[in-house]
């Protein structure tokens, strides 16, 4: 542990040798076609299918009546929010295909299984829909006006709730006695995920067992199995096998459960043959669930040395049509509890009301409200700054939480468990040499360009747990994760977890802690994940929890492996238990040059004739389950340097420098490319990505790689990475999750950067992206004014 080791995965990845759903060919396997509507909003009159029926190949068209009189349940939605006024969320249905109602471009209304895609998609194209259209509403600010079309008579004001924490009165108060008050309106953009491989699925009915297997593109299948056999197939949980093979990206994009599951298994269990659906790209645009997308007003009180007293937000955040598994927890939960951040502020109150549009459902993505928390905290810092006079720099080191006040409890819901913001901060601003950022700025003017440097300090919660908390915060679901360890007779050793790798690098850190606990060498290690017939109950994987959950599950087992070999060791040795010790793959006797490798002791365990029966089983096998006693919180300090041309609002980022706590690092390379990832989204955020809809027909404008900008490699600088490593207490390893720094610190690191740059031209605010159009047209409003 602690070893820069290579992935052992990515051999298979880069030969072309993994294996996604795509990949998998079934015996007699069909192919389905989902019809989605063209329109944002309209009654759904009726559904003609006997064209489409009647064509080569096809197998059958089913549409939502079908499923209605099978039984077929609605999407669940995992999470329960009560509004500030004590009444439940709203909770509409969400059909696995559309009944009564479309409302976004894009609703799946029918599904269509033939012998081949060719056929299927023809036959798709003879389906036939009558639609009523209704009014339209995709703009968020819009949505809650009095005048906005309603979509759900369950959710008045198109709200599904209007929720609050912390304490209003005490922020009212800080307010009337502030020295300053600062205030921001800002947009946090909408984006999405749009991970290399589209999502699939395929659903395989065994009649002869009258069991279904799903294979899916998805991050958690322990919980599809779930909610299948809960929600929406309803069979018994025994007769449902997910499997979720090698993934390629999920960034929190695949944790939920979609319509296309319940359909390919509906469709293999009426038909008796396997049932696969692909999503094209342009089709993944109108049916995976989108991100961020908020409008907020958001205030600091200041006193007269800068000190912030008060935090108010006030914010509005989309659900789209319909509630996604986890929609709801984002903008509430994980958006509002992390708002203090690294600041020692007090007094904190934030209001907000999730709203209901004619658009693709909203849920997490790559850091998933933490995000969003971190713009609005570093704009108004920054902000600020400016209007107080104060370095920006300085105005942060008055308000850090210092070192000397951990565990620190925030005024909200956490407590931090350790941390040094002000060693972190000084470490930053040396690492990206800001001493030399005034030499740099001269040259890009020279040149004439505007250089601007820009931060964002952050501190995130992830890695969720304790289950008990997280109830009592309307989580569904237990939040623990499993870990189970098999020394195989050979010595070998195989790991079951409940965490599911796409990208992470888990078949290359559990073994790096196997190789470290047992002293088995790295390459003789196995690690299994993804099928719910080989792993015990997990989670799975989301919110940086995957090494801080399932590696001290898997820590908790090695143990255990280690105090049963012990005892074996002890028999052996003909030594008390108590003497005996293991360290470096040998167990030894204490005051003794007695011992015996771990091989010996594996060959005991799986030929017990010479074993203490009456005392120990054979075998060397163990299972654990860590439910954690809280979050980890790693923090950060992520700088920023870009040059703008002002002729033609093109911003290009030259250096960019992340400065983490992420406490133990298994493995030093992998943090590296996780925060390299988590840059690149967080650049592609604040310069690129943005989803559009017309506003009068609602239909999505940004639905392929032509009108949906993705980062590219040029506009990602080579990422300049330093850590500061305190361990955290929460965890028996000592890990702090570091998959979505980079994507929360970023945004906020690039604004800051280019709003340095525009402000000597009077350009203080401007909302992501700041594609070239924007940039320019900000610096021509200024210069007229």
């Amino acid at each position: 542990m602690g070893q820069p080791v290579r992935r052992k995965e990515d051999q298979r990845f880069v030969t072309g040798t993994g294996r996604y759903v795509a990949d998998i060919v079934l015996p007699r396997e069909t192919v389905g076609v989902v019809v989605r509507s063209d329109h944002a909003h309209a009654e759904l009159r009726a559904v003609h299918t006997e064209a489409a029926v009647a064509m080569p190949g096809v197998l059958a068209v089913y549409t939502g009546k079908d499923l209605d009189a099978a039984g077929i349940g609605t999407l669940p939605c995992g999470w329960m929010v009560q509004s500030r006024d004590g009444s439940p969320m709203a909770q509409p249905p969400h059909p696995v295909l559309a009944l009564g109602r479309v409302r976004h471009v894009g609703d799946p209304v029918a599904f269509v299984v033939a012998e081949t895609r060719a056929e299927a998609l023809a036959a798709a194209e003879a389906v036939t829909v009558d639609y009523a259209p209704l009014p339209n509403v995709t703009d968020l600010a819009t949505a809650v006006t009095p005048e906005a079309p309603l979509l759900w008579p369950e959710a008045p004001g198109n709200l599904c709730y209007d929720w609050e924490v912390g304490d209003e009165a005490a922020v009212e108060a800080a307010f009337r006695a502030a020295h300053h008050v600062t205030t921001v309106d800002l947009v946090n953009n909408r984006i999405n995920a749009s991970p290399m491989e589209t999502r699939g699925t395929i659903g395989d009915w065994d009649a002869g067992t009258e069991r279904l297997t799903l294979y899916t593109s998805n991050q958690n299948p322990h919980i599809i199995r779930l909610l299948m056999a809960l929600a929406t197939l309803k069979l018994s949980e025994e007769k449902i096998r997910v499997v979720s093979p090698d993934v390629g990206g999920g960034f929190g994009m695949k944790i939920y459960h979609y319509a296309e599951e319940v359909l390919v298994g509906f469709a293999a269990m009426r038909l008796r043959r396997p049932v696969k659906w692909i999503a094209e790209r342009s089709e993944a645009y109108l049916s995976d669930t989108w991100a961020r997308d908020h409008v907020t007003t958001a205030s600091l009180a200041l006193d007269a040395n800068g000190v912030v007293t008060g935090l108010r937000v006030d914010t509005l955040a989309s659900m789209g049509a319909y509630l996604s598994t986890f929609a709801t927890a984002i903008p509430s939960f994980f958006y509002a509890n992390p708002l203090p951040g690294p600041y020692a502020v007090r007094a904190v109150h934030c209001r907000v009301r999730a709203v209901f549009t004619n658009t693709v459902p909203v849920d997490a993505y790559r850091g998933a409200g933490r995000p969003e928390a971190t713009y609005v905290l570093e704009r108004l810092m920054d902000a600020a700054a400016r209007e107080t006079g104060l370095d920006r720099v300085e105005i942060r080191r008055r308000n850090l939480v210092p070192a000397d006040a951990f565990p620190y409890k925030t005024p909200l819901l956490w407590t931090y468990d350790v941390g040094d913001f002000q060693t972190l901060l000084d470490r930053a601003l040396e690492v990206a040499d800001q001493a030399g950022f005034a030499a740099r700025r001269e040259a890009s003017e020279a040149a004439g360009l505007r250089r601007g440097f820009g931060f964002a300090f952050y501190m995130e919660a992830c890695g969720m747990g304790p289950s008990k908390m997280l109830k009592e915060h309307g989580c569904a679901a237990g939040q623990y994760e499993v870990g189970h360890v098999r020394v195989n007779p050979t010595g070998t050793v195989t790991v079951l977890t409940g965490s599911h790798t796409h990208g992470q690098g888990h078949e290359t850190v559990y073994a790096q802690i196997v190789a470290d606990r047992l002293g088995v060498p790295f390459e003789r290690v196995e690690i299994v994940h993804g099928d719910t017939d080989r792993v015990a109950y997990g989670i799975g994987t989301y919110g940086s929890r995957s090494l801080a959950l399932g590696g001290s599950a898997l820590l908790m087992s090695l143990d255990k492996v280690v105090e049963k070999g012990r005892k074996i060791a002890a028999h052996l040795l003909e030594a008390d238990v108590g003497d005996v010790s293991f360290a470096d793959g040998r167990f030894s006797v204490a005051g003794t040059d007695l011992e015996v490798d771990f091989a010996a002791v594996v060959t005991a365990a799986y030929n017990p004739w010479n074993y203490p029966l009456d005392e120990l089983e054979p075998g060397l096998e163990e299972t654990s389950y860590f439910d954690p006693p809280d979050f980890t919180f790693p923090y950060g300090c992520h700088l920023c340097e870009v040059e703008v041309d002002p002729l033609t609002g093109r911003v290009r980022v030259d250096r960019f420098t992340a400065v983490d706590d992420f406490g133990h690092q298994i493995n030093p390379m992998i943090v590296a490319g996780q925060l390299h990832g988590g840059v690149a989204q967080g650049i592609g955020q604040a310069l690129l990505e943005l989803g559009v809809h017309d506003g009068e027909t609602g239909q999505l404008l940004s639905g392929s790689f032509m009108d949906y900008a993705m980062p590219r490699a040029s506009d990602v600088p080579s990422v300049e990475v330093a850590s500061l490593a305190i361990p955290c207490r929460n965890n028996p390893l000592g890990v702090k999750g570091c998959g979505e720094a980079g994507a929360i610190a970023g945004p906020a690191a690039v604004v800051s950067a280019v709003l340095d740059a525009l402000e000597p031209s009077g350009v203080t605010r401007l909302d992501m992206p700041l594609t070239p159009e924007r940039v320019w047209r900000g610096l021509r409003q200024a210069a007229a004014l």
